[in-house]
């Protein structure tokens, strides 16, 4: 029997999905209309002023998510004009695909938001063709001796990166099982799931926390060593990627039916709730790091608020609730807290942070942005399912 109390409670989360969702809509037509086919990063004094198709920086991890953005208000609202932007930005990518020894393992954030996304929504044969280009050159990336895929080329977190993986790329492993389903080929997929299963052995820890990299041996898969990455320090818990095991072992879950990556998902989940409750809902940079100084880091929110959402369509409806409720309370105190909803300054969420020694402060990124749309269209039953 539905009690007043729950219906005062859904109608007012209707309220506020719905006008989130137009502020969302009036915000994002904006940048549309001045960014175009533009590829944003993170804006200067409200600003988008750096073009990352420009130069060298075509090659960057965070590129898929204006064209992501764009796609799914396309799927959202129909206009044309996010379709034409999104093309725009798809085909300057054209010239990172074509330059592929620049590119690391960061090939899923990239093209499923842009080709698949485009094919998965207009069939586009050329979008297809490219992001099977992407998952060619993710699956040329895998060390067959020690089942995992590669991160980097270079990086100062080791002095050969030939043995390194990292937690983010369980959300590039999607662009795998999307080229087995489209290919009828499972080797895509086998490679996908040993480099979860390589994950769920080297980067999870058992009470749900987790390594942002893990050193392997190159020829074993041995796990050597676990450098702090963009965390506080070794056996720290960076909190974005406390929120990439929990959307990447749920999306694992998803595609492969595996018990084990759900099993992960619930863990990290859980990890991740307690301690982003502790803090008022937005989460700290770091879960594991000193009292002060205090860094906050809303991309991380918003990226595990996804992860749950995901997670609550796999469970039992008597465990929906935790994680629905958790996405809620993430989304609606980031939104109070960190949301600029001004149509003249660019970007929504602030408040995210790249790494807890960087120098940068507190700033509003991309991919931040595209996790609390998709979380708000989540909620609205209005999503594409890019993943």
């Amino acid at each position: 029997m539905e009690r007043k109390g729950d219906h005062m409670k859904m109608e007012e989360r209707q309220a506020w999905l719905e006008d989130t969702y137009r502020k969302l809509c009036v915000k994002l037509s904006a940048e549309c209309d001045r960014i175009g086919s533009r590829i944003p990063m993170e804006p200067d004094d409200g600003v988008y002023r750096m073009d990352m198709s420009e130069g060298d920086n075509i090659f960057g991890w965070t590129n898929g998510f204006w064209p992501g953005i764009l796609w799914q208000m396309y799927h959202a609202k129909g206009e044309e004009k996010y379709l034409a932007a999104a093309r725009g930005v798809e085909e300057k990518l054209d010239r990172a695909l074509h330059g592929f020894t620049r590119l690391d393992h960061d090939m899923g954030f990239i093209w499923m938001h842009s080709a698949v996304a485009d094919y998965r929504l207009t069939g586009s044969e050329q979008s297809r063709t490219r992001g099977l280009m992407a998952a060619n050159l993710l699956a040329g990336r895998y060390n067959p001796e020690g089942r995992f895929i590669r991160v980097w080329n270079k990086t100062r977190f080791a002095e050969n990166s030939a043995g390194l993986i990292i937690v983010d790329c369980l959300m590039n492993l999607p662009l795998l099982y999307w080229a087995s389903g489209v290919t009828e080929d499972p080797r895509f997929a086998y490679i996908a799931k040993h480099h979860a299963d390589t994950a769920l052995r080297t980067i999870l820890r058992a009470d749900g926390s987790c390594n942002h990299i893990a050193m392997l041996d190159p020829g074993t898969g041995e796990l050597l060593d676990t450098p702090g990455g963009q965390g506080y320090e070794s056996g720290s818990s960076w909190s974005r990627g406390q929120a990439w095991a929990v959307y990447g072992m749920a999306l694992s879950y998803r595609h492969t039916g595996n018990y084990e990556y759900l099993d992960a998902a619930k863990r990290a989940a859980h990890y991740f709730i307690a301690n982003a409750s502790l803090s008022g809902w937005v989460p700290l940079c770091d879960f594991r790091s000193p009292m002060e100084p205090v860094y906050w880091d809303t991309s991380a929110g918003t990226i595990a608020a996804c992860g749950l959402l995901e997670l609550a369509e796999h469970v039992p409806s008597y465990e929906k609730n935790l994680y629905e409720e958790g996405a809620w309370n993430l989304l609606t105190h980031i939104e109070s807290a960190w949301n600029n909803w001004d149509p003249e300054t660019d970007a929504v969420v602030y408040g995210g942070k790249r790494s807890y020694h960087d120098n940068l402060g507190q700033r509003a990124l991309i991919y931040a942005d595209y996790f609390f749309l998709e979380g708000v269209l989540r909620l609205l039953g209005r999503e594409f399912m890019i993943w």
